[in-house]
């Protein structure tokens, strides 16, 4: 799966006013962060607010990126939850067309074990027709899925390809490098801020949030950092840490909402629970980014 490094896109699900799913907005998305360099999509994660989506609407998602990626990109279908067997349920291979990967989350709210973990993960396993990136994310799941249970299921399963590795924490990330036993294991960042630096440690790449919104910068910082082209690549990262760390203060995906609208590819709507970013730093945000495009 060497199509999957680089930078991977978490795409937003845009919305309209009356909170419908703007299908012209998505594909103005995904010309946008093509156009900016990106290396693959990731579609109907978190960022996407998969959570608040009907099953109609996940099915309207997935064909308007389909239809305007136009088989560009390599992509990647987020399929997971906390329920095992409706997971493995919707893992038949007409749900799966079009994308060259799944990505699915360590469960979460339940809390499972690391063996419940492990027994899960080998349940999708068993069933997926597509290779497998995992998906460690704690701070959303309140569980930490152990660099032992990635490295068990890793050289157990053969399509389980990689993990996008989204702890905060680099040195787990680079336990998971220095314990990896396959080089074609990938380890992805699914944190921004630390991206740059687990590339550097042998990482390969990023599942991105502000990667859509300024495609351009970041995916050139990404590119650079797998060349080993560490000045130039830290020159950009310094450049973008304050806008990456804008985007999360009030929560993802309100903060990327806020700079795609102020590029002009989306209106800024969300769906309750969730809500649009306060005034105060939505303008922190639109001065951050004219910074940057200019």
């Amino acid at each position: 799966m060497q199509s999957l490094k680089g930078t991977g896109v978490a795409l937003i699900t845009p919305f309209k006013k009356d909170k419908s799913v703007d299908v012209e907005a998505l594909e103005r998305l995904v010309h946008y962060v093509t156009e900016g360099g990106v290396e693959y999509l990731v579609v109907l994660g978190t960022t996407g607010e998969a959570a608040t989506l009907t099953q109609e609407e996940k099915e309207v998602v997935k064909q308007t990126v389909i239809k305007a990626n136009a088989g560009k990109l390599p992509m990647v279908l987020g399929v997971g939850g906390n329920n095992t067997a409706q997971v493995v349920e919707e893992l038949n291979p007409a749900n799966l067309a079009g994308f060259d990967a799944i990505l699915s989350v360590s469960p979460y709210y339940n809390k499972p074990t690391q063996e419940g973990i492990y027994q899960h993960f080998k349940a999708i396993a068993q069933q997926s027709s597509l290779p497998i990136l995992l998906y460690n994310v704690p701070g959303r799941t309140g569980s930490n899925m152990s660099p032992k249970t990635v490295i068990r299921l890793a050289n157990e399963f053969s399509n389980i390809v990689g993990i996008k590795e989204a702890a905060g924490d680099l040195v787990q990330g680079m336990e998971l490098i220095r314990q990896s036993t396959r080089q074609d294991f990938l380890v992805i960042s699914g944190d921004d801020a630390i991206a740059l630096p687990l590339v550097l440690a042998g990482g390969a790449g990023v599942i991105s949030v502000i990667g859509q919104g300024v495609p351009q910068p970041f995916s050139t910082m990404i590119r650079l950092g797998l060349e080993g082209k560490i000045k130039e690549a830290f020159q950009l990262q310094y450049q973008m840490m304050p806008i990456i760390d804008m985007i999360f203060e009030q929560g993802n995906p309100g903060g990327i909402k806020a700079v795609l609208e102020q590029a002009e590819v989306i209106e800024n709507e969300l769906r309750l629970p969730l809500v649009p970013v306060d005034q105060e730093l939505k303008q922190r945000i639109e001065k951050e980014f004219i910074k940057l495009k200019n």
